[in-house]
């Protein structure tokens, strides 16, 4: 078998259109999800907390957008199918978080979706997932609907913090208060159409930003400059990571995967009853209406040591009754936390249980409530 290290040496990684710029910022450069990417530029705390008291600007050109169109009836009937949330309660210039499901009420993935116009809605998709969800969505469609990932075509950039606004809005100028959370515009800008959404994976306010892939390096350039005055940082993916984590979203691959339902992996509130039944059905509802044997929850570390995945977690008596899914030291909160999946018994909030790390049982705490109060204070 060949090394890890050695495998991906052999993988060639996939970059977006700001690789050289990365670089040549002084970026540390890591394999994500296929593709070579920042991980950080001064360093994690220091981006996270620009982030979170000024704004952080994010490449995830690396994300997938597929176009889903069809007549109007065949192609909302083709998304309630395939996803657990409602999407026929959707109106245009709506994004809605959602998750497509498999056959045994597993995840796909979870995305966001755009609707355009009752026959057009756009699917964001994980940057390793998005093939796979494509796949999964021509398996399924029917009558004149179409699937086209159009991922190449577009580039993506997150702006996110509580002076995205008002950076982004003096770029433009333009008022930007009538974009909602979890709404977007399609605005014409220097020659072209772009996607402004209010969204975002940080639990800031801010902005995700979709171009063509030339405006994409110059939108890039752009913002940081004129960003400079208000505290404006380029952030990767370790500051992306403690700040999706603070903000107790879920990650594909960590809380999310094609075994657990929706219910299980924590994202109960996208889950809804259809009058025609979706993938998986009958297993999802079941656990929502009986409730789940296992669920994601917060966990707090209460003695010294750093929450990473994988760790496996017990009960007061011994009893091993799940494992951590995520972990990190919160730059924000300056103590060790993150999600786990637990016996749902052991989820109400305040349980103590016992993280095992490097051979030590270590005092936690289940956190139900939120792990911060960002610029955006209701989730998704």
């Amino acid at each position: 078998m060949v090394p890890e290290s050695e495998r991906e040496k052999t993988v060639e990684l996939k970059q977006t259109p700001l690789h050289t710029i990365h670089k040549e910022m002084g970026a540390k450069m890591v394999p994500f999800g296929g593709w070579d990417m920042p991980v950080q530029y001064t360093g994690i705390i220091q981006e996270h907390l620009a982030t979170r008291s000024a704004a952080g600007l994010f490449d995830v050109s690396h994300m997938g957008e597929i176009f889903v169109t069809g007549k109007e009836d065949e192609v909302l009937s083709f998304l309630e199918s395939v996803t657990c949330n409602t999407i026929s309660s959707m109106k245009a210039g709506q994004v809605q978080y959602n998750a497509v499901v498999n056959e045994d009420g597993g995840l796909v993935d979870d995305i966001t979706v755009y609707k355009f116009s009752d026959s057009k809605y756009m699917i964001c998709s994980n940057a390793s997932n998005y093939p796979a969800v494509t796949k999964h969505l021509e398996k399924y469609k029917k009558g004149t609907v179409t699937v086209v990932d159009d991922s190449k075509n577009w580039h993506q950039i997150a702006l996110q913090g509580p002076k995205a606004d008002e950076i982004f809005s003096k770029y433009l100028g333009k008022d930007l208060s009538s974009i909602l959370y979890y709404h977007f515009e399609e605005m014409n800008w220097k020659g072209e159409t772009i996607i402004v959404s209010r969204t975002g994976y940080t639990g800031e306010d801010g902005f995700e930003i979709y171009t063509s892939n030339t405006l994409g390096v110059t939108l890039w350039k752009d913002l940081l400059e004129i960003g400079k005055e208000f505290g404006l940082a380029p952030v990767g993916l370790g500051a992306r990571d403690t700040l999706r984590l603070e903000a107790k979203y879920p990650l594909y691959g960590h809380e999310l995967n094609a075994e657990w339902t929706p219910v299980e992996s924590g994202i109960n509130f996208i889950v809804k009853e259809k009058p025609s039944p979706y993938l998986g059905y009958d297993r999802i509802i079941a656990d929502k209406k009986n409730g789940p044997k296992r669920k994601i929850v917060g966990i707090r570390l209460m003695e010294p040591g750093v929450l990473r995945e994988n760790f496996p977690i017990f009960s007061s008596d011994g009893k091993e009754i799940g494992k951590s899914t995520s972990g990190t030291h919160s730059p924000s909160r300056k103590e060790s936390l993150g999600l786990a999946i637990l016996e749902t018994e052991f989820t109400k909030n305040q349980t103590e249980v016992f993280v095992e790390i490097r051979g030590q049982k270590k005092l936690a705490k289940v956190e139900t409530g939120a792990f911060i109060q960002g610029s955006v204070r209701n989730n998704r």
